[in-house]
């Protein structure tokens, strides 16, 4: 018995370093867009609210695909399911070598959906997978540990690319200024094609990926089962629907996934647009809310659930987002750009939290439920896209208005939501 426990142990542990390295996966490629963003803007030469389309392309695929990814996992499984996800986001990265030799913007974004939709796959496996692979009251802890994985690379990403990609950006839209229409046309040209080159490596690396999880020993979970309570408490339900606190737990996900996007991928244009700080300064701003976000993740692999629930947890991070948001508007200059920095802070624990509230009691609609909680992460796309409609409108900074009804909406969600059954 006692061998069968650590054999069972073992495999557990083996599966969260495979789940984990899967999650540095999501992080790296996700926060690139921070880079992107400001990149593509000078590059394709676009205003605020086209350049946010960026996040839009990458975030609205998780609408558009989760639930067809809940279909695919239903015929693959979730390791086969997890490599051809990984695969398609080899496509996508492919996609930037055509669309930066031709400078086309529409076709960034293209690839920007294929990768989204590769992602899209590899989150409907992995992040119901390790929620159910132990006891649901610690699911909170575990999704924090594959958190720490994901902002790793998500701080690592805006540092490395950000030296390729913004390295001189000040003194080159200088020149760009100054040039007349086909010197600055082969100036953005050349600007365009440092893309390549990491883009070819990432496809590389994210196919090796592929080979290695398929090939690997993660085990199949079962999600559909059901224990007798669960079953005799789900009998008259017929539809996913009908679970209040996932559908509220949907819009709580929609709410933050768009606040952290916002936290993340605007934080070095507003830096260098808002407050008129250098771009090679403003470039680690996206790196200090990953790192914000480590430590709050830190604090949750410590704390939940053995000093706070992930409800109280989640109410916590509700209000921190608040008073953070509000001292970004109310301050200027640096304060102001490291207060939506430390958003990483208030957002580590919302994820992680909502996952295990939204999906609690769900037994056989657990998938179904999964999916939902992955459309919602298009609120990716929207919520930044409306930021930069109102920082053209207003100002970059009033715009963080948009960030104060969502998180008053997610302490809702920890305090009252996720109790109506």
């Amino acid at each position: 018995m006692a061998a069968e426990t650590a054999t069972n142990q073992n495999n557990t542990s083996r599966s969260i370093v495979i789940i984990g390295v899967l999650f540095f996966i999501f992080g790296f490629v996700t926060w690139l867009n921070s880079v992107l963003i400001p990149f593509l803007k000078t590059a394709s030469q676009l205003n605020n609210f086209e350049s946010y389309l960026v996040a839009f392309a990458s975030y609205i695929s998780y609408f558009v695909m989760a639930i067809p990814s809940a279909w695919v996992l239903k015929r693959t499984g979730f390791k086969n399911g997890m490599s051809l996800g990984l695969v398609v986001m080899a496509v996508g990265a492919l996609i930037f070598i055509p669309a930066a030799m031709s400078r086309t913007y529409a076709m960034f974004l293209f690839g920007l959906f294929v990768q989204g939709t590769g992602l899209a796959l590899l989150q409907s496996a992995a992040n119901p997978y390790i929620t159910i692979l132990g006891p649901i009251e610690s699911a909170a802890k575990r999704i924090s540990i594959m958190g720490i994985c994901n902002k790793v690379a998500g701080a690592l990403a805006p540092i490395i690319f950000g030296a390729i990609l913004l390295k001189n950006m000040d003194a080159i839209e200088a020149r760009l200024e100054g040039m007349g229409a086909a010197a600055k046309a082969a100036e953005l040209d050349e600007l365009a094609s440092l893309v390549i080159t990491p883009y070819i490596i990432m496809a590389v690396i994210l196919v090796g990926l592929s080979v290695l999880i398929y090939y690997s020993a993660l085990p199949e979970i079962e999600t559909d089962g059901e224990d007798e309570t669960l079953a005799a408490a789900n009998k008259s339900k017929t539809s996913v629907l009908q679970f209040p606190n996932l559908l509220l737990g949907t819009l709580a996900m929609f709410l933050y996934v768009g606040v952290e996007v916002i936290a993340g991928d605007t934080v070095i244009s507003y830096a260098r647009d808002g407050q008129d700080i250098a771009t090679d300064v403003a470039k680690y701003f996206t790196t200090y809310t990953l790192i914000a976000m480590i430590v709050g993740y830190l604090i949750g692999t410590v704390t939940i659930p053995k000093y706070i629930s992930q409800q109280k947890a989640l109410q916590i991070s509700g209000i921190l987002g608040i008073i953070l948001g509000l001292c970004a508007i109310f301050t200027d200059g640096y304060i102001s750009v490291l207060c939506i920095s430390l958003l990483g802070l208030a957002n580590a624990l919302v994820f992680p939290a909502i996952w295990p509230l939204a999906l609690n009691g769900l037994g056989r609609f657990t998938k179904i439920g999964s999916s939902f909680l992955i459309m919602a992460l298009a609120g990716g796309a929207i919520l930044p896209l409306i930021y930069g409609y109102l920082a053209d409108t207003f100002d970059p900074q009033s715009a963080y208005w948009i960030v104060i009804p969502s998180y008053l909406y997610i302490w809702f969600f920890a305090a009252k939501g996720h109790k109506i059954k």
